[in-house]
């Protein structure tokens, strides 16, 4: 419900704040000639001069970018290169649309407003040039056309728009880039109306304790009049003060200077806003007033040391963005922005940042839910030159200098910046925000892009530069958005001089062909554009829940839960502002029925509440405590929500009871059986037979050859294979044992033996021990165990045709890899089969995947067509099931390592898993990335696996 009235709540500030109409005649009065965004649009009169649907007039949407709407041809920006494509097309799209504007509006001040058009734009109303050709497709820009109008008639508007600049540094800097590059009138279109005699601008520096700069710019000003400023809290209109400052006539700028009372300052956890209201007067008549959303927040940048935000040093928990939908391209929606952030926020991230100016309506929405903002002018490895930069630097702080969410200003990236612009940045704005080079270390400022874990020699941990690495963690396929984050989080949050960083990119690019037909439509140009946290739809991927446990302002101490809990958990305050006493916290104990994994029945909870949060300042740590109630121990798992001050949940983490062997006499299925086991032993094979139950193995290689149940075969073979480790038989030894008939398999090798027992009531138990002799190689010529392992257990061989599900009891429901085990939790949870491949399966994207690792795995079902499911449990802790290998992008380009090997087989049991990398090697991650060392010394009693199977 929370969430429901907040996205309500921000989409009335939204139109209330963008759409600006009012019966207060002095407001600037907004009308929209185009749709407000994509979802609302209007058409136009519309012809491009090449590619699909050319050379005829038609209609198209506005805003809209024209190849979405079935016109010209798609094109991305590494033409050039990866996809050795010749120059992309130059096809131009030529508009008509017409509108009225009154004869009451005559004398007044009226501007044409353009949000963005790629790329180079001429405008002509009524067949009169508006003004010069805009270049740069990334921009709002506007034209005083009053003296263009016919008043009280029919007004025509004719657009042109080349999608190829006639300026080659724009086409350098926006469109040999890394993005989709479109055409058209992507953002909307409107005319703003205003008293001839205006405030044309204000630009305001607001601090935390209420005192408020503002730039003023007036026009046309033909006596002396008089300016109030009147300050009231967003949502309210109740006054909380005003001060009034004299201007002269013919003046057109003026600095005033005031201060408000009680005033609440801004942050991305506490976003207070207020409107600032801005009258002028004349003869005590108000002819013009302008209303400004703001947030009072003091920004300090101190090199050497830190950015501090109201007097605290913050660290950005960020990601990069794109303005990207599959339907509509670069034309995006308020709502998209609302559920965008809200995406940002869920995943306890507290910065953005984009390669090119958002949405106004996106960074309304960061200015009221809370996030930082990184806002860039392009330069994609190229820079505009000096005229163009400058001209599009005034628009881009122009338009963006009063977002209380906007704290840096970034000049092009990546080489993309021209030096010659930065202080064009700082000209405009009255709060001296920094201009960063990102990648670079410029002006006391390290941006350094995809950092390697040891990054160092005077930089980073070991440098003297503030640094916050603006692109890290590359999301490609799913690989480093969270994998490996914990690391190198962790590790640069042991300098001081850490400000944050911001992890590339928050969703896959992909966009749908309105020319493709057939299964496939949707495009990312293989693995370019493939680089999300999220699918194209805001769908999550694993790193989504990663990221959200290892960023949450709350983090717990590691804990284990056994018979000397007293329910002491320590936390630590991980947010810059607030004290974890405005949280809250509550508790669950879960008990899981038994027969949880053959029926549909549901968990218990045998016990609940909240939790008391005492005060614990940010960076401190202090303990809570839960009830250990008489039946706390019937319980399988504990779990703990805490949410925000806002009630947006931060986490559920959740913590096991009981160990491995507790879970397997559980769930596993026991029957009174009176019937006797036997033994079959051939000359090849020995069988362990129950009533229901014939397993075979082979003496030579001690693996499963058969599995039988009275519905016939399941096909379970071809193990245990040793991982990680060498093996061979050295004998077999059989016996019946309490009437379980028993087959011991001792090898020479890491493997010192393992044990089967079949019971009368036909379950198979495997009891496996890693233990190297004391004596010599027994005859092999190298180590019984890999030198660096990342992968160690055992593995069998099953048919993946025909399997339909799977239901387990463990870490869920995402799969895991050794660097991104955050994000899981216990429970029963089950999936059914699918072949998605994060970043590619766009047509069928089911999440969570069906195929790879799963952690703390206890106890599971894998139903398969034919009578061919079985049941596995693990009576040991920490074991990771591997459930098939995950399918390989069939589009991916060289070099984009989707992810390690696995072994062979198709169901393992392990230890040890592979890291995931980022597009840098395993090596550059950091300690939990790498492979492990197996050491068994003489005296160890070895490592243990004790594993069950129900085959009935």
């Amino acid at each position: 419900m929370f969430f429901k009235k907040s996205l309500q709540a921000v989409a009335a500030l939204f139109l209330s704040c963008v759409c600006g109409l009012s019966a207060n005649a002095q407001q600037t009065k907004k009308v929209f000639l185009s749709g407000t965004d994509f979802e609302h649009p209007v058409k136009w009169d519309f012809m491009v001069t090449g590619g699909n649907n050319s050379k005829q007039w038609s209609k198209i949407n506005v805003p809209s970018n024209w190849e979405l709407e079935g016109f010209g041809e798609y094109t991305y920006g590494r033409w050039y290169k990866e996809l050795n494509q010749k120059e992309p097309s130059k096809e131009e799209g030529f508009y008509k649309h017409e509108f009225q504007i009154t004869a009451s509006d005559k004398g007044k001040t009226i501007y044409i407003v353009f949000g963005a058009a790629m790329t180079d734009t001429e405008v002509k109303i009524n067949g009169k040039l508006a003004g010069p050709i805009h270049q740069g497709g990334f921009y709002e820009f506007k034209y005083d056309i009053s003296s263009l109008l016919n008043y009280g008639g029919t007004n025509v508007l004719e657009a042109h728009v080349s999608k190829h600049s006639a300026n080659n540094s724009v086409n350098a800097a926006e469109r040999r880039a890394d993005w989709w590059l479109f055409g058209g009138i992507y953002r909307p279109v409107w005319l703003e109306i205003m008293a001839n005699e205006n405030i044309a601008h204000v630009a305001v520096d607001a601090k935390m304790d209420g005192t408020l700069n503002a730039h003023v710019d007036f026009q046309n000003l033909s006596q002396k009049s008089t300016i109030v400023a009147s300050i009231s809290a967003d949502g309210n209109n109740n006054v909380i003060g005003s001060h009034s400052f004299d201007v002269n006539a013919k003046e057109t700028k003026k600095v005033i200077s005031m201060q408000f009372p009680n005033i609440k300052p801004w942050s991305p956890e506490t976003p207070n806003l207020y409107n600032l209201k801005l009258e002028l007067k004349q003869n005590g008549k108000t002819i013009h007033e302008r209303t400004e959303r703001i947030g009072f927040r003091t920004l300090e940048f101190i090199k050497k040391d830190g950015i501090y935000v109201n007097g605290k040093k913050i660290i950005m928990k960020g990601v990069n963005r794109h303005e990207i939908w599959p339907e509509s391209g670069r034309s995006t929606s308020k709502r998209l922005s609302i559920m965008d952030v809200n995406l940002l926020k869920d995943m306890n991230m507290n910065a953005v940042r984009g390669h090119y100016p958002a949405d106004s309506h996106f960074l309304q929405v960061c200015d009221s839910l809370g996030i930082f903002v990184l806002d860039e002018l392009a330069g994609w490895q190229n820079s505009y030159d000096t005229a163009t930069g400058t001209k599009l630097v005034t628009e881009m702080v122009t338009r963006d200098v009063n977002h209380a969410s906007v704290i840096i200003w970034d000049n092009g990236n990546e080489g993309g910046w021209n030096y010659n612009v930065d202080q064009v940045f700082r000209d405009l704005d009255p709060q001296k925000r920094i201009v960063i080079h990102p990648w670079s270390d410029f002006d006391g400022w390290d941006a350094h892009h995809y950092p390697a874990y040891q990054t160092g020699i005077h930089r980073f941990v070991n440098g003297e530069n503030v640094f916050f690495p603006t692109e890290f963690m590359h999301a490609t396929y799913d690989n480093g958005g969270g994998a490996g984050l914990e690391d190198f989080w962790n590790h640069f949050k042991e300098s001081p001089l850490f400000a944050g960083g911001f992890i590339w990119v928050f969703c896959d690019e992909a966009v749908k062909r309105s020319d493709w037909t057939g299964k496939e439509q949707f495009d990312s140009k293989g693995s370019l554009a493939a680089d999300g946290i999220l699918g194209p739809h805001r769908e999550k991927e694993g790193s989504f829940y990663a990221i959200k446990e290892i960023w949450a302002p709350i983090q717990f101490a590691p804990a284990s839960i056994t018979a000397k809990f007293d329910g002491t958990f320590f936390i630590s305050n991980d947010y810059i502002f607030s004290n974890l006493n405005t949280c809250t916290m509550e508790y669950r104990v879960v008990k899981a029925n038994k027969d949880a994994l053959y029926s549909n029945n549901g968990n218990s909870i045998l016990d609940k509440g909240k939790i008391t949060i005492p005060s614990i300042d940010p960076g401190e740590t202090s303990k809570i405590k839960i009830p250990v109630a008489a039946n706390f121990f019937e319980g399988d798992w504990v779990e703990i929500t805490a949410r925000d001050q806002h009630g947006r949940e931060i986490y559920t983490w959740t913590w096991t009871i009981h160990k491995g062997d507790y879970f397997a006499e559980k769930f596993l299925l026991k029957k009174e059986s009176k019937a006797k086991v036997s033994i079959k032993d051939e000359a090849a094979s020995v069988s362990l037979i129950s009533k229901d139950v014939q397993v075979a193995f082979d003496k030579k290689t001690g693996k499963i050859i058969s599995v039988k149940n009275k519905n016939g075969i399941v096909p379970l073979t071809n193990g245990p294979t040793p991982i990680g480790m060498i093996a061979e038989v050295k004998n077999v030894e059989t016996a019946v044992e309490n009437n379980s008939a028993v087959l011991t398999v001792n090898y020479k090798g890491g493997i010192k033996k393992i044990k089967w027992t079949m019971t009368a009531d036909g379950r198979l138990k495997m009891e496996m021990l890693v233990l190297k002799d004391a004596g010599a190689n027994n005859g092999f010529d190298g180590a019984f165990f890999q030198d660096k392992v990342d992968a160690f257990g055992i593995t069998f061989d099953f048919p993946e045709e025909g399997v339909e599900s799977m239901k387990w009891f463990g870490k869920g429901p995402y799969h895991v890899w050794k660097n991104r085990i955050k994000g899981t939790t216990h429970g029963i949870w089950e999936k059914e089969y699918n072949q998605t491949i994060p970043g590619e399966s766009f047509e069928n994207m089911i999440l969570p995947e069906f195929k790879g690792y799963h952690a703390d795995f206890y106890a599971g079902a894998l139903k398969a067509k034919n009578n061919n499911s079985f049941k596995m449990f693990s009576a040991s802790e920490k074991v990771f099931l591997r459930l098939f290998t995950p399918d390989l992008p069939k589009n991916g380009f060289e070099g984009t390592y989707p992810q390690p090997a696995f072994p062979e087989g198709n169901i393992s049991f392990m230890y040890e898993i592979p890291a995931m990398r980022d597009f840098k090697p395993i090596e550059h991650h950091g300690p939990h990335s790498q492979a492990a060392s197996i050491r068994i010394k003489s005296g160890d009693e070895g490592i243990q696996m004790n594993l069950w199977f129900d085959f009935r």
